[in-house]
């Protein structure tokens, strides 16, 4: 974990600062949420030592490169199902919108 490998995080409220480890390198890093960085820094983390455990690569520049490979590989599979989930919405919402002016009309045409 990225808070839990040697030094806890350490915030600084003065320039929105926290520092956190990766990999068991040590990183300042800013932002509004230092709870939000935190997280962020504790997945990518968890992501790189996960890769260095299944290649057994001591190449910080490779892990890196390969976590880094993995996570925009599961960026681009949830994007994916979000866009068919929308598509799927939006035709559905057609379909449903077609069915209420054949209602509609129905009733004009009886009323």
């Amino acid at each position: 974990m990225a808070t839990a490998t040697k030094q806890p995080s350490v915030r600084d409220s003065s320039n929105n600062s926290v520092r956190v480890e990766i990999f068991d390198q040590a990183y300042n890093l800013r932002g509004s949420d230092a709870e939000y960085i935190i997280k962020l820094a504790e997945y990518v983390d968890g992501k790189m030592r996960a890769v260095a455990e299944q290649t057994h690569t001591v190449d910080t520049v490779r892990v890196a490169v390969l976590a880094a490979l993995n996570i925009a590989d599961e960026y681009h599979l949830l994007k994916r199902n979000q866009d068919s989930g929308t598509v799927e919405y939006l035709k559905r919402a057609n379909n449903l919108s077609d069915a209420l002016d054949e209602v509609l009309k129905d009733q004009r045409r009886t009323g």
